[in-house]
């Protein structure tokens, strides 16, 4: 009977040996399995660690692409999805510095990129390369330079790309964050602000290379996207209270420093003039589309809203590595900072893009307006009685 129970006791030992060891082998494979994942979306070029380094893709010997830029609010051609290997994506940035009408008893010295303001938006892939030329004419007054806050390194370029009037430059950096960010002029102390606050900024959007996916990582495409900058202006008044008007960029900055002190702008806008994108200039859509809106302020804080919609998906900081965030009312673009959101529209009428604190929106014009055409959906809205006689 001893002996019995001892060989009870031994064959028990041994089974929670094997258990053990079987235990073990299925974590180390699993642990490969997801080190073997990890590996594979590695050399599809997203799914990163934000520490670990990019293949060098030795960019000298890459092809290049040339990206024929447009104005805001409109995006240039592009694929949501990439195809094959990275590649050099050209792009060419002329400063232009013009007379800007911003309001109806207002103008500005702008100082841009190919004339618009915002810039362009640039629209590249994970792993791309995006190689600029800053062109500088000799018809302008001042030095330029531009900094890209997606590039890692030399000031995001602007310690690269000082230009002079009557010089380009060139330089190449690697799109390695997905997401969306800002661009803008930088040439050093207080000229930084001058610049920015004068329209020279933009955006550059990064997408994975698997294109966009929703919030249970499923892959989702757009019908169309629109890009959409807050703009602060400091104008000085004379006085007589009238905004002032100058000769040159350069004669109006002490003007402007001065007003930029009061840390309250002269005005706020959407895509650098009032009512640039509102009645006949407004936005477009279809019931049914799913858009994507890119939002940046360069130099101020700011929370966008629009009436009638909502963010259905909503990538906090602008960064498309994270999980987008759903069903936000409102969301904020951080001061130097871009964001991306996406919204079906489910409902015909003229929706309301706009800056929240609306102050901002109706008393200085920081809205736009979307008209989308289609068919009413009376399950989300419908109107049971008009305005009437109150009944007694």
């Amino acid at each position: 009977m001893k002996k019995l129970k001892e060989t009870s006791k031994k064959i028990y030992r041994i089974k929670i040996i094997l258990i053990l060891a079987v235990t073990l082998i299925l974590s180390a494979c699993n642990q490969q399995n997801s080190l073997n994942k990890v590996q594979s979306s590695n050399t599809n070029g997203d799914n990163y660690s934000v520490f670990e380094d990019t293949p060098n893709e030795n960019s000298d010997n890459l092809k290049h692409v040339e990206q024929i830029l447009v104005a805001p609010p409109e995006l240039p051609k592009f694929d949501q999805v990439a195809t094959g290997n990275p590649v050099v994506v050209d792009v060419r940035l002329v400063v232009k510095e013009e007379k800007l009408q911003i309001s109806s008893d207002a103008s500005i010295w702008a100082l841009t990129y190919n004339g618009s303001v915002p810039g362009p938006m640039i629209v590249v892939h994970q792993n791309d390369y995006v190689e600029v030329t800053l062109v500088n004419p000799s018809s302008n007054s001042l030095t330029h330079n531009i900094d890209f806050h997606a590039a890692t390194g030399d000031l995001g370029g602007g310690s690269i790309s000082i230009v002079s009037p009557g010089q380009q430059v060139s330089f190449r950096f690697k799109a390695i964050k997905p997401g969306v960010f800002v661009y803008h002029c930088a040439p050093g102390g207080i000229m930084v602000p001058l610049h920015v606050v004068s329209g020279m900024n933009g955006a550059i959007m990064v997408l994975p290379r698997k294109g966009l996916t929703d919030e249970n990582g499923n892959p989702i495409k757009f019908d169309k996207a629109y890009y959409v900058a807050e703009q602060d202006y400091y104008i000085p008044k004379n006085k007589n209270g009238k905004y002032m008007e100058f000769s040159t960029p350069a004669e109006g900055f002490g003007g402007m420093l001065q007003v930029m002190q009061t840390l309250t702008p002269s005005h706020i806008v959407f895509n650098g003039t009032k009512n640039s994108l509102t009645g006949d200039k407004a936005l477009t859509a279809k019931v049914g589309d799913k858009v994507l809106f890119i939002t940046s302020e360069a130099n101020r804080d700011t929370r966008i809203h629009m009436i009638g919609g909502h963010a259905d998906l909503y990538w906090s900081g602008g960064s498309f590595s994270n999980k987008p965030l759903t069903n936000f009312e409102s969301w904020p673009v951080a001061g130097g900072s871009a964001v991306a959101i996406m919204y079906k529209f489910r409902e015909p009428g003229t929706y309301v893009y706009l800056d929240h604190n609306l102050i901002n929106a109706f008393l200085f014009g920081a809205n736009a307006e979307i008209n989308v055409k289609g068919n009413s959906n009376n399950d989300l809205m419908k109107q049971i009685n008009k305005p009437a006689k109150i009944k007694d």
